[in-house]
């Protein structure tokens, strides 16, 4: 399997869980476990190593205009040291992947890809399409590239005491060329948990020194490490997509309520003319989060049904360590007409268990979604 930069220094953690994640060998869990990781992270702060992200950088003069074709936002019109999420779709408006956009420069920018999707993510920007021109240079940073998490409420008070600009860094900004400590990174104020916080990317030969000093320097916080556990009970609450669940090759962002990141007004995107005819056909699938009625763990892949009709599926499900409930995300008939407070059917291991409709995400920046 394969290993992050990191590997070393955790392997050997007291309590750590190593799992293979699509072929990568990384965390599910260190000493704390997955429910006292998730609750550092809404109430203190986590460090997480998702150093198994890919990275590309696309550069040249059509550098800009080549990623806007590619992309379901917008890209052209970035300032230099913003980033911006976005999808890249398939000419039938399903989702290759959804992506992370830094702008470097005026001609340079980096893509942050999902690792199961790194090798096609690459193909499909290296191809291209003939309307998106001629190819600009791009050039795979994934092996060269730490990328690691600190999340929480506490995260601005633990890195100003290494890097004192960071308060300063809007949401969705990044700097280049911060010194954290001994270590020169990128840094954003991004992340995949609902709660304040930055990634930092720094050269994979600093990237055990830089989680002992982030670590270090988040002792007096109650900083801890975090595995991919928390990862997605954090998203789950905080309805972040996951490819392959809530957005794939068989699901459209307008199906997955991601419209806000797709500018249909664009004047052409790879997937546009798909997307739009959905949209004023009418769009057939929704994403609707549910709490069980029922006491049952609703998994990716079980059956929804409205009395006897089998109306979608379960997209993610987990117990909410946050709100005590047992929740999901379904994909739907949209025909259904289905609202706030109706109930369905959820079928686990052959029973059907009850289930209510209800707002999401299930948890905003320390709000829960009944206080929504």
């Amino acid at each position: 399997m394969k290993h992050t930069p990191l590997y070393e220094r955790y392997k050997n953690y007291p309590g750590v869980k190593l799992i293979d994640f699509g072929g990568w060998e990384l965390p599910v869990q260190f000493e704390t476990g997955i429910l006292g990781e998730h609750n550092a992270v809404r109430e203190r702060a986590g460090l997480f190593d998702v150093s198994h992200m890919g990275e590309c950088n696309v550069s040249g003069e059509t550098a800009a205009s080549y990623l806007d074709y590619l992309c379901t936002n917008s890209i052209s019109d970035m300032l230099v040291g913003q980033c911006r999420y976005t999808l890249m779709c398939y000419p039938d408006g399903t989702v290759v992947d959804d992506l992370l956009i830094y702008r470097r420069s005026d001609i340079s920018f980096m893509v942050v890809m999902n690792a199961s999707n790194c090798e096609k993510d690459l193909e499909w920007i290296k191809q291209g399409n003939p309307k998106a021109g001629e190819c600009p240079m791009v050039q795979d940073i994934s092996d060269a590239t730490v990328l690691l998490a600190l999340q929480g409420p506490l995260a601005t008070q633990i890195l100003s005491t290494l890097w004192p600009d960071c308060d300063s860094l809007q949401t969705f900004r990044f700097r280049s060329q911060c010194e954290v400590g001994e270590v020169m990174a990128l840094i954003s104020r991004t992340g995949y948990t609902g709660e304040d916080g930055y990634e930092l990317y720094c050269a994979a030969e600093d990237g055990p020194l830089l989680w002992d000093i982030l670590l270090e320097a988040g002792k007096p916080f109650g900083l801890i490490c975090c595995g991919l556990g928390s990862r997605d009970t954090l998203r789950m609450e905080a309805k972040l997509p996951l490819y392959g669940h809530e957005i794939s090759d068989t699901i459209t962002p307008l199906e997955a309520n991601l419209s806000m990141f797709v500018k249909l007004e664009k004047s052409d995107f790879c997937g546009r003319d798909a997307l739009l005819a959905q949209k004023e056909a009418g769009i057939p699938r929704t994403l609707r989060g549910i709490e069980m009625v029922d006491k049952a763990v609703p998994r990716s892949g079980y059956r929804v049904f409205l009395e006897d009709e089998d109306i979608g599926y379960v997209t993610s499900g987990t117990k909410s360590p946050t709100l005590g409930i047992f929740c999901a995300y379904i994909l739907i008939k949209r025909e259904a007409g289905l609202k706030f407070g109706d109930t369905v059917d959820i079928e686990i291991h052959g029973q059907r268990k009850r289930a209510k409709l209800v707002k999401t995400p299930f948890y905003k920046h320390g709000v829960k979604n009944s206080e929504l």
